[in-house]
């Protein structure tokens, strides 16, 4: 636990849950945009945010942090105008996520190199996430790591050939938490590696070069 956890963090806003929290909801989205400028996200809003986020702002913190602004940016303020003048076509759709946490978003989106993916996260509180499900699969972490995620197809020894390159290569860099999820046998799959220090860009280009690695992306503490 740091100070953060315990005043809260510094933010433009009324609300910690639902504008700080959205934002750092909004920002994993913009690290798995590797780069490429967002241009669609279609947000799905559940809970309190479907009913009360639009008046602390919840709309306008996620597509800050979706077009990369932090919870303290000033343009949190003014991200409706910013994303429509950016060409950014988004929409907001409230829905009831069975089993999902009060203050939940599932954010769909494009890049401009045409990737697409999903996201579903959760505001917990004092602006702290969780992150549940990425392109479809399971996933648990918070961004309070520097987190890791490898996409890979699922094949025996790519999770050896990851970690212990990881190991040899990088033999600072220490692993605090790691999972995997897989839609099917054989199929996609991810895995999130959480690390006490920050990886080096090195290491994530050194992943991506690892047989049936098809993408490895860099979360840094949010």
């Amino acid at each position: 636990m740091n100070v953060f956890d315990i005043i809260g963090p510094v933010m433009i806003g009324p609300s910690s849950s639902h504008t700080a929290g959205a934002v750092r909801i909004g920002r994993v989205v913009n690290k798995l945009c590797d780069g490429a400028d967002p241009v669609k996200a279609n947000i799905t809003l559940s809970g309190s945010f479907a009913r009360t986020g639009k008046g602390h702002g919840t709309d306008k913190a996620l597509l800050a942090g979706i077009m990369g602004y932090h919870s303290y940016s000033p343009e949190v303020k003014d991200a409706l105008n910013i994303a429509k003048a950016r060409g950014l076509d988004f929409s907001f759709t409230n829905e009831e996520i069975r089993g999902a946490h009060p203050n939940t978003a599932r954010i769909d989106f494009v890049t401009a190199d045409g990737k697409k993916g999903e996201v579903l996260a959760s505001s917990i509180g004092g602006g702290n996430i969780i992150v549940s499900r990425v392109n479809g699969m399971k996933v648990d972490f918070n961004g309070s790591s520097n987190t890791i995620l490898v996409m890979h197809t699922d094949k025996p020894g790519v999770i050896a050939n990851v970690t212990n390159m990881m190991h040899w290569e990088y033999e600072d860099l220490n692993i605090s938490n790691f999972s995997l999820s897989r839609q099917e046998k054989g199929g996609e799959a991810i895995m999130t590696i959480e690390t006490d220090n920050l990886p080096p860009e090195t290491l994530i280009e050194d992943i991506r070069k690892i047989d049936h690695v098809t993408n490895a992306i860099l979360i840094r503490r949010l």
